[in-house]
C-alpha cells in the first residue's frame, strides 16, 4: 500500500499552535511524520515550521497517475 504526505505550513511558531496543529490532522487519520523548523541567523525563535503527516493511500488513490509528469533531467 502506498503512502500519502501532507505538508501544513505554520507562519506562527508556538506551542499551542503546533499541538492544534497535529492533534486537528490526527484526529483526521494522518500520522505525524515530523516537524521542520526555520529559523533566521538573527533570533533562535523559528519563524515558520514545516508539518508532515503521512497515511496508508486508498487502492484508488495509489493506482491513480501521477497528479503531474516530473520534469527530465538535463545531463550534461
Amino acid at each position: 500500500m502506498a503512502l500519502q504526505y501532507k505538508f501544513v505550513e505554520l507562519s506562527i511558531v508556538t506551542d499551542e499552535t503546533i499541538e492544534i496543529c497535529v492533534n486537528e490532522w490526527v484526529a483526521q487519520g494522518w500520522e505525524l511524520e515530523g516537524i521542520r523548523f526555520v529559523v533566521t541567523d538573527h533570533s533562535r525563535r523559528p519563524q515558520m515550521a514545516f508539518v508532515s503527516f503521512t497515511r496508508d493511500a486508498p487502492a484508488e488513490t495509489a493506482d491513480r497517475e501521477a497528479p503531474r509528469t516530473p520534469p527530465k533531467l538535463k545531463v550534461e
